[in-house]
């Protein structure tokens, strides 16, 4: 096994942000609805798999780290059907808190490969102070009985507070605590001082207060780099690039770039939440960003070959032909 991956299922990390279930619908589509234009799909299979926040720590779990997630969800059945799929993992759920919103949950309806609709069953206005100081006093507990790294998951759905940010950089410098960010650059939210951002292309020029280049202009990796730096300064930015790969970034300057690894790109769904997983906790095990940034990238190449919100095992990452892209 590589080392880094024997180092790696030794380490505990906290999970908190946005968990989510990811609900499928495969379907056969031969005709078109007699009432309407639309087509009618005919149920064959339903797959839940765990999304956001969840997504995260399951790719945590299936690296062998020991992992627990915090966040919030409805008392509904679907958090039932969360609570059933991270206990099959083993990931710590007591920091799940339950509020009158519904679970966060994404319905996809699938016709063979193809996407034909999206449902989602959500709540995004921020969660209430009571909410959010028993959060933080979960997340405080967790600290202090003992972890390696934490990574915030952030999709816009009201759990990342600043008063959350502000109260576990805190306590984890005091820790010494390594923390992870994948950032929602629209929410404005102060995030100077965490150890590592991963935000994509796009999210990256946002955080940066930079426009989308012009056709044909050559994407500014440099200047976004830089200018993250001079408004966050983390100690690494890792910036996931799509088909051109990932850049690495230390003290604002570009340090290291990977090609993709990805021989195929089938479905980029839950990819980010596969980087920040593998590089949180190879970097809180002692890697380098250089060797991190490979077995993520690595891992991502795995996912992506996959259809859904999917992980990659220890066993994939280290198996090129059996993970799909070249060694």
């Amino acid at each position: 096994m590589h080392p880094w991956l024997k180092k790696i299922a030794a380490g505990r990390v906290l999970v908190i942000g946005d968990a989510m279930l990811d609900r499928y619908y495969f379907a056969d589509v031969t005709r078109i609805s007699p009432e309407g234009p639309v087509p009618v799909a005919l149920v064959k299979s339903v797959k839940n798999t765990l999304g956001g926040a969840a997504n995260v720590a399951h790719n945590l779990a299936r690296l062998g780290c020991r992992v627990a997630l915090a966040g919030v969800s409805g008392d509904d059945e679907n958090r039932r059907v969360l609570e059933s799929k991270l206990d099959v993992l083993k990931i710590g759920h007591a920091g799940l808190i339950r509020t009158e919103h519904p679970t966060t949950t994404k319905v996809r309806v699938m016709g063979g490969h193809q996407q034909m609709l999206r449902l989602d069953f959500e709540n995004v206005e921020p969660i209430s102070r009571k909410v959010e100081k028993q959060l933080i006093s979960d997340v405080m507990a967790e600290l202090q009985s003992g972890v390696d790294a934490v990574i915030l998951s952030d999709y816009a759905k009201g759990v990342v507070t600043q008063s959350l940010i502000d109260q576990l950089l805190v306590l984890a410098e005091a820790r010494g605590v390594f923390v992870a960010v994948d950032p929602k650059p629209a929410r404005h939210l102060n995030l100077r001082g965490a150890h590592l951002l991963t935000p994509n292309r796009h999210e990256a020029l946002e955080l940066a207060g930079l426009p989308e280049p012009g056709h044909g202009e050559i994407y500014p990796l440099a200047e976004v780099c830089r200018l993250i730096h001079a408004e966050f300064a983390p100690k690494w930015l890792v910036i996931t690039l799509g088909a051109d790969g990932m850049a690495v970034s230390r003290e604002g300057e570009v340090a290291h770039q990977l090609a993709t690894e990805a021989r195929e790109i089938f479905d980029v769904c839950g990819a980010g939440d596969t980087v920040i997983a593998t590089l949180t906790a190879a970097l809180a095990s002692g890697a380098s960003a250089v060797e991190a940034a490979s077995l993520a990238n690595r891992a991502a190449g795995v996912v992506v070959a996959k259809m859904g919100t999917a992980t990659a095992t220890a066993e994939e990452i280290l198996n090129p032909s059996q993970a799909g892209f070249p060694g």
